[in-house]
């Protein structure tokens, strides 16, 4: 088991070098709009989680996301590799490439939240409208002085 704080600095690690290998080493255009956001490594130090993201060509294209993980599946050798130059650790860890998912969720979420925005305007706009179900003042008032006296009188006719 590897200390914690050294398990982080070596996941940060891998993410630069593998960051800066897809940015220059490797010439495989299919990795152009690639990029990794987080590291993840086993406390053992034996296997490393990449999660990246696939941005489109343009802001109308969709990414193509089976094209990068087939990249990045070819590339994993060359990527390994790199990061055993760049780490120096005895054991090279193995390197698993996972889509993340964070931009999606963030999206849905950023929909979910439009909406709600809609249906509370929606609601707003009806309130604005709204009037009291029953009298405008639903409390009874307090009885006046007569009106107690007739009701006193009353009692000891009856």
């Amino acid at each position: 088991m590897a200390d914690p704080a050294r398990a982080r600095k070596l996941a940060k690690r891998i993410s630069q070098i593998v960051a800066h290998a897809i940015e220059h080493d490797i010439k495989d255009p299919r990795l152009n709009f690639v990029t990794i956001t987080d590291t993840k490594i086993t406390a053992d130090l034996h296997d490393a989680t990449l999660f990246y993201t696939v941005r489109g060509e343009n802001l109308e294209s969709a990414p193509d996301y089976n094209a990068a993980a087939a990249a990045l599946e070819s590339a994993r050798g060359v990527l390994r590799t790199k990061v055993g130059q760049g780490t120096g650790v005895r054991y090279t860890p193995t390197l698993t490439f996972t889509a993340d998912s964070v931009p999606d969720d963030a999206r849905r979420i950023e929909e979910l939240l439009a909406r709600a925005r809609k249906a509370d305007e929606k609601v707003a706009r009806r309130a604005t409208r709204a009037q009291h179900a029953g009298e405008a003042d639903p409390y009874k008032a307090p009885r006046e002085e007569a009106d107690d006296d007739e009701i006193a009188d009353e009692e000891t006719r009856g």
